[in-house]
Formats: structure tokens, C-alpha cells, sequence
């Protein structure tokens, strides 16, 4: 890997499946990742993000009992009681189709990473969140990251989303950038 250090990054790892667990763990930890919690399903993570155990980084599985992936995930998001809404979340999935990435990307999830997973791919995920942040976006419906990814100055609709001025490569500075959908 390019040499991104994660060794201070703190990361929790949220799956009812003990070996996916362990070797998402071992992938961190092969990483220079040390410090990494790990919970069995998103009540337990829940619990543990708000008894003071903030990770930098959440990786979580989509289907667990009780409390699944993306319920999660709207509850970090949008929850009175999150103690970080920011925080950037993983989920890993078996399911890649259209309609399934989509529900996760109105849910707030930061990357998807679709199983089965390798090391390279969870890396290029975590350097993604660390080294390309995106905006959080607050409307009626949705708050997360911003769900377009695409810079596309033609895009000729009326809502165009204003974000922080930002230098032009010929110096100048844009009032916005129109984004396009994910």
C-alpha cells in the first residue's frame, strides 16, 4: 500500500460474525492499525460509541440482527442521542445491487465495500475517507456525506448545491461547484 499511516487511527468493527471480525482486525492490524473495537451487532456498537469509545473509522456489516447496518447508520446520522454524526462508516455487504447501494447512500454510509473483501480494497476505502473527505449535507431528508461525487460544471438544474469557495486551477476562486449524483 502507499504508505497512508493508520496507526493513529482508531477504527470499530461491527459484525455478528466472529471470523469476519477477526479478519477485518487482522487486515487493520496488518494496516499498523492498534487500536480497534469491536462490537456484535449495531445495539452493542451503538451502546459502545456513546459510552465514550468514539472510533475515528466505523466498519460495519449490513445484515445483523437486532440492529442492522443501515438502521445503524440512521441512528449515527440522524439520532437526538448520537454522540457523533460525523463519524466516517463503512459498510461491508454482500449485496451490490443498484437499489441496495443506493439505500445505503441515502442512509448517510461514507464507502461501501462489497464482500468478499481483501485488503487493498478496505485500504483504498479507508485512504478515500482520509485523503478525499466530502462535505456533510443537512437537508429535509438526508444528512451525510455528500452523495455526489462528480464535479460537472454543465449541470443545468435550479438547486445546484453551493459548497465553500475553492481556488480554480487558473487561480480564481468559484462561489460553487454543481456536483454530480453518485
Amino acid at each position: 500500500m502507499d504508505g497512508l499511516k493508520l496507526d493513529n487511527v482508531s477504527f470499530l468493527v461491527v459484525d455478528d460474525n466472529p471470523f469476519m471480525r477477526t479478519l477485518v482486525k487482522n487486515i487493520l492490524a496488518a494496516l499498523q492499525v492498534s487500536a480497534i473495537s469491536e462490537a456484535e451487532d449495531g445495539v452493542d456498537a451503538f451502546k459502545l460509541i456513546k459510552s465514550g469509545t468514539m472510533p475515528d473509522i466505523i466498519i460495519l456489516d449490513w445484515n445483523m440482527p437486532t440492529l442492522d447496518g443501515i438502521d445503524f447508520i440512521r441512528l449515527v446520522r440522524t439520532g437526538d442521542d448520537s454522540p457523533n454524526p460525523y463519524v466516517p462508516i463503512i459498510m461491508m455487504t454482500a449485496h451490490s445491487e443498484y437499489a441496495k447501494v443506493v439505500s445505503a447512500r441515502d442512509a448517510g454510509v461514507t464507502e461501501i465495500l462489497v464482500k468478499p473483501l481483501s485488503a487493498k480494497s478496505l485500504y483504498s476505502r479507508i485512504a478515500s475517507i482520509i485523503l478525499k473527505p466530502r462535505p456533510f449535507v443537512k437537508s429535509k431528508t438526508y444528512f451525510g456525506p455528500d452523495r455526489r461525487r462528480v464535479v460537472n460544471p454543465a449541470y443545468p438544474g435550479t438547486e445546484r448545491r453551493k459548497i465553500p469557495p475553492q481556488a480554480t486551477q487558473d487561480g480564481e476562486e468559484d462561489d460553487f461547484l454543481p456536483l454530480d449524483a453518485m
